[in-house]
């Protein structure tokens, strides 16, 4: 589904792929907090149950945005780390997520899915230079722009990284395309030829900041 879709802007709903956590503090809450009313030592166990699920609500929040205009579109919330120029002409933006931003990334342009591959790796902090060779998952898009490549980076807190979709899928711009739990890095590298319209340091929106120059 996208943002495209009926859903209003403004909703917010819980991300997909984060059962396996949610659900077990959850019940675990539940169960503490029933005890508790029987006897009030279990709320030692309660209180910090309650406040860690409440925190996992704003974690995996996936809010419905308004799509922004533009040819390649952020997929990531966060902050520009950096903008190299990549040896094949192409120029690469890297967007630091940090664990208080949306995890659920969108797709930066309308195409098809021509591979998803995940690649092995450590799990450095995202901000660290070497966590190129972090856990990942490479994307690429068949689009009006040419092959675009995406790259979702683990870093030392989000070690799982839930791709929803598969090599065939056909994506419109801005659908959910992913998860990276606790936050991480994203890199987008823009075809040759193509500006950046966004700089260090700038925040990002998923699926609403332009990140090309017109």
């Amino acid at each position: 589904m996208s943002v495209s879709d009926s859903a209003k802007p403004g909703r917010v709903r819980l991300a997909r792929g984060v059962t396996p956590w949610f659900l077990p503090t959850v019940a675990a809450a539940a169960t503490t907090a029933l005890l508790s009313a029987k006897d009030k030592r279990w709320a030692l166990a309660a209180v910090p149950l309650t406040a860690l699920t409440g925190g996992m609500l704003w974690f995996f929040r996936d809010p419905e945005r308004e799509p922004g205009l533009g040819r390649v579109l952020s997929p990531a919330d966060g902050v520009v780390q950096s903008i190299d120029p990549w040896p094949d002409g192409r120029t690469r933006v890297a967007i630091f997520m940090s664990p208080l931003n949306v995890h659920v990334n969108r797709a930066p342009l309308a195409g098809t899915v021509t591979s998803v591959e995940h690649v092995a790796g450590g799990f450095l902090p995202a901000f660290n230079k070497d966590s190129d060779q972090n856990e990942r998952v490479v994307w690429h898009f068949d689009t009006a722009l040419g092959d675009i490549e995406m790259v979702q980076i683990a870093g030392a807190v989000a070690r799982r990284i839930v791709p929803y979709l598969t090599a065939g899928a056909k994506v419109v711009q801005t659908e959910r395309i992913g998860l990276i739990r606790f936050g991480s890095r994203v890199d987008i590298y823009l075809p040759e030829g193509i500006s950046p319209a966004v700089t260090v340091g700038e925040k990002t929106t998923a699926g609403v900041t332009r990140i090309d120059r017109g």
